[in-house]
């Protein structure tokens, strides 16, 4: 592993040089270099006991901020998911007529399976192992040579719209969307926090991804806008623009480093953990897992079923991966395998509680795995860490 402190030092200067700085992010960054070094240990004994794998520090890749990378690393990524875009899809169209793209296939995988992928026992192992497939897909399908790239919520919290992520530029994953009035955006079940109207609204018209056409959803659509319309069917073709309406109200009050730090270090039950994570609703909450959706908001980001429709999903959900690696890095003996929930989202209709091995189906994109394969990045079909 190589450490480029200097290189992300001046990446940070020229990002503050054009009008947004960074926030600081200590409280993740020494969970994550305590962590880094447990998870260090923990390999070792590991070796000591007999218990190898082809997966070692020494050969394992690196995923990292958006924001330390350069240009062309962001380019090469951008394109990438541009390039599956632009690919048939392998979902058939009597399943999803709406599918047209291996992008498509992607979206339609989460929609068809949202009610168990969500306030569930898999919520965090399926989703690991959605984006490493998403990431895999990049790489064989399209040539990309980087891993997937996070977004550190906290660094862009409380200016998002002008940050690295969403300033518009060829280097971001576009821009917000142009205003068009509308009214608060209704995010949670309780119908709580009705997230105040930002400056978009619109389509996306600055970016790499300002022609990019949706074609799936929305299902429970958020964006308060006439013609955003749920869809009769899960997989009914709807072609449309994106939307975004960023919101910095959103962001600086469930997204800040703080927010992820506490979320980290106050609950160290992954009941708790996963359920704080993804949002305390009767209590007005969004959770950085919530809150980071709705951070970036509109159509198809502001819907459940339909979220990783906008590009900046796996940005975020490498994040929310993260957040989990950072977790159980703190007490591995006592954390890489543990689970909690049902099978059903938040226990609805009642259900059995999930196990290890349970398994994880990604449908057109990848063969089925377990749990267990998912609950290490070093380990099963991965083999990365954060930096």
């Amino acid at each position: 592993m190589r450490f480029q402190t200097p290189a992300l030092g001046a990446l940070a200067l020229a990002t503050a040089a054009k009008g947004f700085t960074p926030a600081l992010t200590i409280g993740t960054d020494i969970l994550a270099a305590n962590g880094l070094l447990n998870l260090g240990i923990y390999e070792f004994e590991e070796a000591l006991a007999g218990n190898t794998t082809n997966c070692t520090l020494a050969n394992v890749k690196i995923r990292r901020e958006w924001g330390t990378l350069s240009q062309k690393e962001r380019v090469a990524y951008t394109d990438a998911v541009l390039c599956l875009m632009s690919k048939p899809a392998r979902t058939s169209p009597e399943d999803a007529p709406g599918a047209k793209t291996r992008y498509d296939d992607f979206v339609f995988t989460h929609i068809n399976q949202t009610l168990s992928i969500h306030g569930t026992t898999n919520f965090l192992s399926w989703h690991r192992y959605f984006v490493h497939t998403f990431e895999q897909a990049l790489k064989d399908e399209c040539g990309y040579t980087g891993t997937q790239p996070y977004w550190n919520w906290g660094k862009t919290a409380f200016d998002p719209v002008n940050s690295y992520i969403f300033d518009g530029s060829p280097y971001s994953v576009g821009g917000n969307g142009v205003y068009e009035p509308h009214n608060c955006t209704n995010a949670l079940p309780t119908g709580l926090n009705c997230i105040p109207p930002g400056e978009g609204g619109g389509c996306v018209e600055t970016g790499p991804f300002k022609n990019m056409t949706v074609n799936l959803g929305p299902i429970t659509p958020t964006l308060a806008e006439p013609e955003v319309k749920a869809m009769s069917s899960l997989g009914a073709y709807n072609p449309r623009c994106l939307k975004r309406d960023v919101s910095q109200w959103v962001s600086s009050r469930f997204n800040t480093d703080q927010n992820s730090t506490d979320l980290i270090t106050q609950n160290t039950d992954i009941y708790w953990f996963q359920t704080v994570m993804q949002g305390t609703f009767n209590l007005g909450e969004f959770g950085v897992h919530t809150g980071g959706h709705f951070t970036i908001g509109g159509d198809p980001g502001g819907d459940l079923f339909t979220s990783p429709g906008d590009p900046a999903f796996w940005l975020h959900h490498g994040q929310i991966d993260r957040t989990w690696w950072i977790w159980q890095n703190q007490d591995l003996r006592n954390r890489l395998y543990a689970i909690s929930g049902t099978i059903t989202i938040n226990n609805s209709p009642p259900s059995r509680n999930g196990t290890l091995d349970d398994i994880l189906s990604l449908g057109v994109n990848a063969e089925d795995i377990t749990i267990r394969d998912a609950m290490s990045t070093m380990r099963g079909p991965f083999c990365y860490i954060y930096l």
